[in-house]
């Protein structure tokens, strides 16, 4: 069993409000976990309006199927016009890891 985490810290564009904010991202993290099938939230950057932090997380038997489903959902949150991928940092944990 493999298990896979993106952390996606994003940019905001044109947003002046949590509320906003909040308008912005949910339909995000709804798109990966509807599309990809994995746990996704908003997880840091809460008290902050331009900014954001998406978690994404995926269990699958294969490594390879992690790393693809994480780069996919990578590339889902880049290609948004509505802000900017400031980072993205994957990790993965399989049998071998203690």
């Amino acid at each position: 069993m493999y298990v896979g985490a993106l952390e996606l810290d994003v940019l905001l564009g044109d947003v002046h409000s949590l509320k906003e904010k909040r308008s912005v991202v949910r339909p995000i993290v709804a798109e990966l976990r509807k599309r990809f099938e994995v746990a996704a939230s908003e997880a840091g950057h809460q008290d902050l309006h331009r900014r954001a932090l998406i978690g994404v997380a995926v269990v699958a038997g294969d490594a390879a199927h992690v790393r693809d489903v994480l780069a996919g959902c990578e590339r889902l949150v880049a290609g948004r016009p509505e802000l900017e991928l400031l980072s993205a940092r994957t990790r993965l944990v399989g049998p071998e890891d203690d």
